[in-house]
């Protein structure tokens, strides 16, 4: 029977909600943290994700029999060095992003002179090692934890494997980089997409929970009424990127190289090396949905117009 042990460090904010305790990171999670779920029922503990915080955590955290994986990112693997012998899970979709640097690089999908640097600054800022020993799953896996289910429902769009847990029958659904915060939806990588995150968005509505924790930012909430606000304005920031670009392009043409530069969610005073290839990523689908739409128009040089 897995007993449930203390926390070493009495400086991490938590909450609990039965059999889960949450374990806020830094800044309630705010990246490059975030909230640590740990799950414990009879005969197993399950830790979900391994954000930065768990590496303050203590036995709690160390003492964990399995990981599973909402999906894999640089700050969702920030604690798997601490548990080296245990089973770690992960959607098919994003197996291979957990097993090697070759497959995470193409997820992430950067040019190789900012996967360098990158891969240098996750080693230092995160721990960074790849899981070979990793184990796939499939939407609809459960995973018995004694008197407990945690089933993994297949969400995808933040990336190509991303997931929902849902503790049951407890109703406590991790809903992992379905965030709920202001910046909005991220689909800026080479797995992510944007029309299978408005899928996601739709789906995670229906979710029969009472609790929803999030990896970062807001942390759990336990108001329906809140949680369906938070969704949709949440949501809405994906409308509000399409109408912004329409703006970007206004009554000329644009490239997409202009556009990129132009930045449509970061700052231009932002400089980092990913930041170009996440923009194109992220503006070309919306391109691709304006053009669908007949709201824009592509020229045969490449450039872009706004229909009239």
């Amino acid at each position: 029977m897995t007993s449930m042990t203390s926390i070493t460090n009495p400086s991490i904010e938590q909450a609990q909600f039965g059999p889960v305790t949450v374990c806020f990171g830094d800044k309630h999670g705010k990246y490059p943290d975030g909230n640590q779920l740990i799950v414990t029922g009879s005969d197993t503990r399950a830790v979900f994700d391994t954000p930065k915080v768990a590496n303050h955590i203590g036995p709690l955290f160390d003492d964990a029999d399995v990981v599973i994986m909402g999906h894999v990112h640089e700050d969702h693997m920030a604690g798997l060095h601490r548990l080296p012998g245990v089973p770690v899970h992960v959607h098919e979709a994003d197996l291979e992003a957990a097993r090697s640097w070759e497959g995470l690089s193409r997820h992430y999908g950067y040019p190789q002179s900012v996967l360098d640097g990158f891969r240098a600054k996750i080693e230092r800022d995160f721990h960074y090692a790849p899981r070979p020993d990793a184990i796939g799953y499939r939407d609809g896996a459960t995973f018995d934890l004694g008197g407990l289910t945690v089933r993994a429902i297949h969400m995808p769009g933040h990336t190509a494997g991303h997931c929902v847990l849902m503790v049951e029958p407890h109703g406590i659904a991790f809903i992992g980089d379905i965030d709920l915060s202001s910046f909005g939806p991220y689909y800026g990588d080479a797995t992510s997409n944007l029309a299978e995150f408005r899928a996601t968005l739709k789906a995670v509505a229906e979710l029969p929970a009472s609790v929803w924790i999030t990896s970062h930012h807001k942390g759990a909430i336990t108001s329906r009424t809140e949680f369906d606000a938070l969704l949709a304005a949440f949501e809405a920031r994906i409308g509000q990127r399409s109408e912004r670009l329409l703006e970007m392009i206004g009554a000329d043409t644009r490239s997409l190289d202009e556009l990129v530069t132009q930045r449509l969610l970061y700052p231009t005073s932002l400089t980092e090396g990913f930041v170009d290839s996440v923009e194109r990523h992220t503006i070309a689908q919306h391109l691709d949905e304006l053009q669908a739409q007949g709201r824009v128009i592509r020229r045969d040089d490449g450039r872009y117009r706004v229909a009239a």
